[in-house]
C-alpha cells in the first residue's frame, strides 16, 4: 500500500500528528501540542509525516543544528510510528528522507537519541548505518 511523506506545516497537519506523538510522549497534552510545536518551529523544528489513506501513521520531528563536535548536522528530536502500524516501512523511509535532507542541505551528519529500552528502533537506526556513539546524559529539574 502507498503513503506519501509530507512537513507539517498548517495547524490541522500539525494537529493530526498528535495521536503518533502522544504515544512516543505520553507527558504531552493535546490542548498544548501545537502552542508547543509552534514555539520549538521558532528554533528550526519541523514535523515530518506519513500519511496513508488520510490518517498519519509515523512522525519525525528534526532540526537543524550546530555544535563544535559536529558541525551542522540533522538532529532527530522524535521517531515514532502508531502501535499497531510498525514493521510497514513507514519509520524506515521518514529516516531515507531525513537522510537525504541533511546530506542536501550540507550538513555533516545525522543525529538522534534514542531511550536504552527501544531495540526495534535501534535495529532500524543500525540498518540505515548509524552507530551508537555516545552515552546521553541529562539532569531533570522538578518545576
Amino acid at each position: 500500500m502507498t503513503f506519501d511523506i509530507f512537513i507539517a506545516d498548517t495547524d490541522a497537519e500539525i494537529q493530526a500528528c498528535f495521536p503518533v506523538f502522544s504515544e512516543l510522549r505520553p507527558h504531552l497534552k493535546q490542548e498544548q501540542f501545537l502552542a508547543q510545536v509552534r514555539r520549538q518551529q521558532l528554533q528550526s523544528y519541523r514535523i515530518l509525516a506519513v500519511r496513508q489513506q488520510g490518517a498519519v501513521k509515523s512522525v519525525a520531528g528534526f532540526r537543524f543544528a550546530e555544535f563544535l563536535a559536529w558541525g551542522k548536522i540533522l538532529y532527530v528530536d522524535d521517531l515514532a510510528t502508531l502501535s499497531g502500524e510498525t514493521s510497514q516501512g513507514f519509520a524506515g523511509a521518514l529516516l531515507d528522507w531525513l537522510i537525504e535532507h541533511a546530506q542536501t542541505h550540507g550538513c555533516q551528519g545525522v543525529h538522534l537519541d534514542s531511550g536504552h529500552q527501544r531495540f526495534t528502533a535501534h535495529r532500524l537506526y543500525l540498518n540505515k548505518g548509524f552507530r551508537l556513539s555516545s552515552h546521553h546524559f541529562s539532569l531533570t529539574f522538578n518545576t
